[in-house]
């Protein structure tokens, strides 16, 4: 038996997963929870330590003999996280997280020395938001410089798991994007920016490597440690995003992929760079060679699982709330900014229930609501998507929140296309899996298309898949009129705190 390997580092958790090819099945996976550093000011961070346990934790719950049958891996990693690293390796600091808010000032900051939004639009493909990396390493600059001076390198999440896996540094474009540092039409640094925070930054950033390329191999004693065959290659890997494209069979024009994480993301592959003036989507690289415009919402599973906690509501309650409640919750309207929010920038907003009266407050409705109202964060993405004249198709969907039926139905009817799900539905680990694949058979000489590679080893679940309902889509078009008067209104007061 010979397998690849797609490790996902996520916010929740990392995941390791290994895929026989010739039988097109993932023959063990295994999954180990992280913590999470918050607090009320916004801050979001974890220690890279933790990833490095939990990484070993997972694969010591692999079998031996599965373990021993693969023959090359690759990484996928949460976005924007600033992992800064001193000349012996170590990790200098807690790693910032892409849903760490407290890097506001550093985000104007940045752009204003540029010469404001637009430039960085027209400039870098992307204004600096909050999330992205640069302005956390500004503010580490800032705010312990004597931790900036001992810093070398400027990794990425997956970068550091590549790090510590093959022990070279290096960062794929699709990834590189959305640290706020890179032209994304040149696939290129931006010295400019780079200068912006400290002239000697260039030296700390690593060199930039397109999807196809190999990182390196997996290192002598890290091999012993995880169980794995020493010297087995490690494809270059990517952004959580990048990867799960892959993973859903985002690779061809038509699909749009919704992943209900933590964060909610919107993304849809182009042979072009996509800039929105309106600045709803990200103009990042995929890690296909083309582009990958992306909407972010920093809320979404995060605000179900606030509203089930606090109602003390379990998965199956939750779902026979969503079918018996109708489109709308009777008139209970959820903004769910509960972590600030990235789209619409609003970093210093807090979550709104709206609409309560005495014959609505009730727990099936503020369970509908939060759904709603983070379904709607999503339709922006869908709308920015098609105005750029990306054609929306169907939408592929991934994440824990495509376990629920109930959210699959009110996604096809909100966004006004057919919800697919697909086999295996491994999302970004998958994607990563996949991506070892390619690299197995470009080195014995084969010629790979991505697309056909994906096509071959993913199949749709006509069980889990659903149409938009005509009556549904009527009723929300009005219902998300409604919620963007609503944050339309509320942004001077969330501006304002």
């Amino acid at each position: 038996m010979k397998t690849v390997v797609g490790i996902d580092l996520g916010t929740q958790s990392i995941k390791v997963l290994f895929y026989r090819a010739d039988t097109r099945e993932v023959v063990a996976s295994a999954s180990h929870e992280l913590e999470l550093i918050t607090d009320a000011d916004g801050r979001a961070e974890q220690l890279a330590s933790w990833w490095i346990e939990a990484l070993h934790e997972a694969f010591a719950e692999i079998p031996a003999e599965v373990r021993r049958s693969a023959t090359a891996m690759a990484v996928s990693g949460q976005q924007h996280g600033f992992v800064p690293v001193g000349s012996d390796g170590q990790v200098l600091a807690p790693v910032k997280l892409w849903c760490d808010t407290t890097t506001t000032a550093e985000c104007e900051a940045l752009m204003n020395a540029f010469g404001g939004e637009r430039r960085c639009l027209t400039v870098l493909g992307n204004p600096i938001v909050t999330g992205y990396t640069a302005p956390k390493i500004l503010w580490l600059k800032k705010h312990h410089p004597e931790l900036f001076a001992q810093m070398r390198h400027v990794l990425l999440p997956h970068d550091y798991l590549n790090f510590h896996l093959s022990g070279e540094v290096a960062m794929e474009y699709g990834d590189a994007s959305g640290t706020g540092l890179l032209n994304v039409r040149e696939r290129c640094w931006n010295q400019e920016m780079v200068n912006n925070i400290d002239p000697g930054l260039m030296t700390c950033l690593p060199k930039l490597l397109p999807a196809d390329a190999r990182l390196g191999q997996l290192q002598p004693a890290i091999a012993e440690q995880l169980g794995l065959p020493a010297g087995i290659p490690i494809a270059t890997g990517g952004g959580d995003n990048m990867m799960a494209a892959i993973g859903t069979g985002n690779v061809g024009n038509g699909v749009v992929t919704i992943s209900l994480g933590s964060s909610g993301t919107v993304y849809s592959l182009s042979d072009k760079p996509i800039t929105d003036d309106m600045g709803r989507l990200a103009a990042f690289c995929s890690s296909t060679g083309g582009w990958l415009p992306l909407l972010c919402t920093m809320n979404c599973t995060l605000s179900t699982e606030l509203l089930r906690g606090l109602l003390d509501t379990d998965l199956e309650e939750f779902e026979t709330a969503l079918r018996e409640t109708r489109p709308g919750a009777n008139g209970v309207l959820t903004l769910p900014f509960f972590n600030g929010e990235r789209t619409p920038n609003l970093p210093d907003a807090k979550g709104c229930i709206l609409g309560l009266d005495s014959s609505n407050c009730l727990p099936r409705n503020l369970l509908r609501s939060a759904t709603e109202g983070a379904s709607y964060g999503l339709r922006l993405g869908i709308d920015a998507l098609r105005e750029q004249g990306v054609e929306v198709k169907e939408i592929h969907l991934t994440g824990g929140g495509s376990n629920s039926p109930g959210w699959r139905q009110m996604l096809a009817d909100i966004c006004q296309a057919p919800v697919t799900l697909l086999t295996p539905d491994e999302g970004a680990a998958f994607g990563a899996a996949m991506q070892a694949l390619a690299l197995i058979q470009t080195q014995a000489g084969q010629s790979v298309d991505i697309n056909e590679l994906v096509t071959e080893h993913l199949q749709k679940d006509p069980d889990r898949s659903c149409q938009p309902i005509a009556e549904n889509v009527t009723l929300y078009e009005n219902l998300y009129r409604n919620y963007l008067d609503a944050v339309e209104t509320l942004t001077p007061w969330f501006q304002r705190r």
